[in-house]
């Protein structure tokens, strides 16, 4: 009798790869168990490519039903999921999607993508209560660099090569031009969300990295400095009032990975 593990195994390799050999002598009762295996080998693949696509809908909407629909398989097949949680399940598929057939004439596929995978994740967020800007003064001055910020939840970055913000806002607000034109920009995106609710918006190149930098863990002190190198005309004092102002930051550590000795 085979351990449960390489039971287990078999009916990944026969669900996953479609490798039942080793597992068809395991399996008893009924005329043709073949047959039985092959409802959970495709219930196994039409759940998460479903799963997938439930997802990434603005990306289907983009690439076309059939292309995305294709790409889900495929990726299904190639990357199936890695961790018992099926809502992380689908991380990879922008970098993944990018080389479909017929991306190639949606070079601002994987930004798209990367970005519904940012909203999605950030609309389903709880966020948490905020620190007023007071909260600083507890610290003295000269400490302030070596505080690392703890920011909600529900806050993602993006830099993109494309404005896929105005785009993927025609998708949510059903509107369909006769012509649109669109041509690559670089753009820094804040995606914030919770409870159902996000927003997009875009930030200066500067404060684009220093928020990055913190939510990170990085300290403030190093943020401003990346802000600095990024853009000579960052403000860190104004930079920090305006996380705080903005309900973005939840805690403070004095002690974080990276600060000065």
């Amino acid at each position: 009798m085979p351990l449960l593990a390489e039971v287990q195994a078999h009916m990944r390799d026969a669900l996953v790869l479609g490798n039942a050999a080793p597992l068809l002598p395991l399996i008893i009762g009924g005329r043709d168990p073949r047959k039985r295996l092959t409802v959970h080998q495709r219930h196994y693949r039409a759940s998460l490519v479903e799963a997938l696509l439930t997802k990434f809908p603005a990306t289907a909407w983009l690439l076309g039903t059939d292309g995305a629909g294709e790409a889900a398989r495929a990726f299904v097949h190639r990357q199936p999921p890695r961790a018992p949680c099926i809502a992380e399940f689908g991380a990879a598929f922008p970098d993944f999607i990018a080389g479909a057939p017929g991306a190639a004439q949606v070079p601002y596929l994987r930004d798209f993508a990367v970005l519904e995978w940012h909203l999605g994740h950030a609309a389903v967020a709880i966020e948490d209560t905020p620190l007023a800007l007071a909260a600083l003064s507890a610290y003295p001055q000269e400490a302030l660099p070596d505080l690392a910020l703890r920011l909600q939840p529900g806050v993602h970055y993006l830099a993109a090569g494309w404005p896929v913000d105005e785009l993927i806002r025609l998708y949510l607000e059903d509107r369909a031009p006769e012509q649109y034109a669109i041509a690559p920009a670089e753009i820094w995106l804040e995606i914030r969300g919770a409870r159902g609710a996000f927003r997009m918006t875009r930030l200066d190149r500067g404060s684009f990295v220093f928020r990055c930098a913190l939510r990170e863990g990085d300290p403030i002190g190093a943020a401003a400095e990346l802000a600095l190198d990024a853009d000579a005309a960052f403000d860190p004092g104004r930079a920090l009032t305006a996380v705080m102002w903005e309900g973005l930051v939840t805690g403070i550590e004095t002690n974080p990975a990276g600060a000065n000795p």
